[in-house]
């Protein structure tokens, strides 16, 4: 067998070294047009920062390492120009030499990946001083210029996880970062209302945020965005572009295979329409389990998965392809990110009909040092419980609350599977009632309908309306920072004041976090009130919701104070 291996980094690179443990006696060749055949894609922006000391450290595997360890013949500063099925050979072309030839195979994987988008329209975009960022040598050529030149203010463009690592990672620096974003947030994967912690994280650590802009023009010292019509100049001595990635197509439409979506065709086996030939990574259409739908995902778990499952069917062995339902997580300064499968957007989007549960709590118990407060959404369809997805952030481990739902998604899960989920306790890690079964406590009292409640994106029309909001937090609590109109009945007194709550009326109660406020519904509920709602997320969501927009739009605060803790 010889199995020839186009692209490295995770998709090629795990499908040759899978093929080697596979078939000792097999000829495994890996061509890559680059300089480094392993490296550590994802940490490249962390070299910026200094978490990683060295460009070195990001090289995971070399070609002699690749030929000790695993007896592959790994070819870099080699690019496949061309792939000839019918004769079942590729012409390779020797980058340093400019020698061409032909190599064949029995069975060839392709994983060109994808190359950073950058846009010919946006006029200066061919700058020196313009990067983009895929591989070892881009970013240590962007590091070189921004000490260099003494860069005082760079432009980042884009709000996905490369444009939020890299203005973290220059801020380190001390170089000034302006955030350039044509959405209306950053982060797509998280909902509007989880994303104004982002937001107001970026801005607390003097990230400029632009959005809502698009890039329109790079000049010299500057670069030239336009929202709503209206132009502004950026400061930026340099540019870093980070708006998206498209696959590396070419080669497999050139050879005639089936390109779908703007990525290459593959069945369930990751097979081509050319059955000898696979293809793994980014550059390859996949299946969103949840949306239904076909898409793309450039993760790096994926790819090691789906080059692994190539590798086995090359060798006969079946694969279980189950599609994606897209887990990812970042570091924002002091803020952990995370989030896996559908958000309601993307939920809305797919036709799915569904219901939130928004709870906040502490990553363990509130008396322990090191405590936190987290933020924890969780997504479900209506009318089954069906868990579709969920979104963590805060200072302590919201990874492992989202990687316990992207388990139970993958398994099909619903609310009840989620309440009865018995996972670890103890106070230095967790709560006995861990923050993912109290959010599906909550969504099974939404979906039976025994609460009724209304999200902090409502509150705003709310309060300007003049609606009938109690706040049933303590006194002191309240004068600290209150919704402006809200009447304070606190927990404790309201059986004996209940007499104050109008009957006909809706009545919206919160506290801090949501809780004390649900303690009040059951109250009400047991008294015989009917149109009462429970505020999702209650003053402290409402502070994150609102406080962005108020201080970057000018407009007038519907609290008092804001309160973050």
């Amino acid at each position: 067998m010889k199995i020839l291996v186009v692209g490295g980094v995770a998709g090629g690179a795990s499908a040759a070294a899978r093929a080697r443990r596979l078939d000792e006696s097999a000829e495994i060749i890996i061509f890559e047009r680059g300089e480094h055949v392993s490296f550590s894609n994802c940490a490249l922006p962390y070299f910026i920062g200094g978490d990683v000391a060295s460009s070195e450290k990001l090289i995971m595997m070399t070609p002699m390492a690749f030929k000790k360890r695993f007896n592959i013949d790994v070819r870099t500063m080699s690019e496949v120009v061309s792939v000839n099925k019918d004769e079942k050979t590729v012409t390779v072309k020797n980058l340093e030499s400019g020698e061409e030839y032909k190599e064949n195979y029995d069975k060839l994987v392709l994983a060109p990946g994808a190359s950073p988008i950058r846009p010919r329209s946006i006029a200066g975009i061919d700058r020196e001083n313009v990067f983009t960022i895929r591989n070892v040598n881009d970013t240590v050529k962007f590091r070189n210029y921004m000490l260099e030149k003494n860069c005082k203010n760079i432009a980042v463009i884009g709000g996905g996880f490369i444009g939020l690592e890299m203005a973290e990672n220059i801020s380190k620096n001390g170089i000034h970062v302006s955030l350039i974003e044509g959405m209306n947030q950053v982060m797509a994967p998280l909902d509007y209302d989880m994303v104004q912690m982002i937001h107001k994280e970026l801005d607390d650590h003097g990230i400029e945020l632009h959005l809502s802009s698009m890039l329109k023009e790079i000049k010299d010292g500057f670069v030239v965005a336009s929202k709503d019509g209206v132009d502004v100049e950026i400061p930026a001595d340099a540019v870093v572009l980070s708006i998206g990635v498209a696959a590396e197509t070419k080669l497999a439409a050139d050879a005639g295979l089936e390109i779908s979506n703007r990525r290459i065709k593959v069945n369930e086996s990751y097979q081509t329409s050319d059955p000898d030939i696979y293809a793994v990574g980014d550059a390859i259409e996949t299946y969103d389990r949840l949306a239904r739908k076909y898409g793309g995902l450039a993760l790096a778990g994926p790819a090691q998965r789906q080059a692994r499952a190539a590798a086995g069917h090359i060798y006969g062995q079946a694969v279980n392809n189950k599609g994606y339902i897209g887990s990812s997580c970042i570091r924002v300064f002091d803020l952990n990110v995370a989030s896996t499968g559908l958000n309601e957007k993307t939920a809305a989007a797919a036709g799915i009909p569904c219901e939130i549960a928004y709870v906040i709590g502490t990553d363990k118990v509130g008396i322990m040092p090191g405590n936190s407060t987290i933020f924890f959404k969780l997504v479900f369809e209506t009318p089954t419980g069906r868990i579709l997805g969920a979104q963590c952030i805060g200072a302590g481990n919201v990874i492992r609350r989202v990687d316990v739902i992207a388990t139970l998604i993958t398994m099909n899960g619903t609310l009840e599977d989620l309440k009865e989920l018995e996972l670890c306790y103890s106070p230095v890690f967790s709560t006995a009632k861990d923050i993912v079964n109290i959010a599906a406590l909550v969504g099974l009292n939404v979906l039976s309908g025994r609460v009724k409640q209304v999200h902090v994106s409502d509150v705003r029309a709310l309060a300007e309306s003049g609606a009938c909001i109690i706040d049933v937090r303590e006194p002191s609590e309240y004068e600290a920072g209150h919704i402006k109109g809200a009447k304070n009945i606190p927990l404790g007194q309201l059986r004996e004041r209940m007499d104050e709550v109008p009957r006909d009326v809706p009545v919206y109660l919160h506290c801090r976090s949501s809780q004390r406020s649900y303690y009040a519904y059951c109250q009400l509920l047991g008294n015989g009130y009917k149109n009462i709602y429970n505020v999702s997320g209650s003053f402290l969501g409402i502070s994150m919701y609102e406080y962005f927009n108020d201080k970057t739009e000018g407009r007038e605060p519907i609290v008092t104070a804001y309160n973050f803790k």
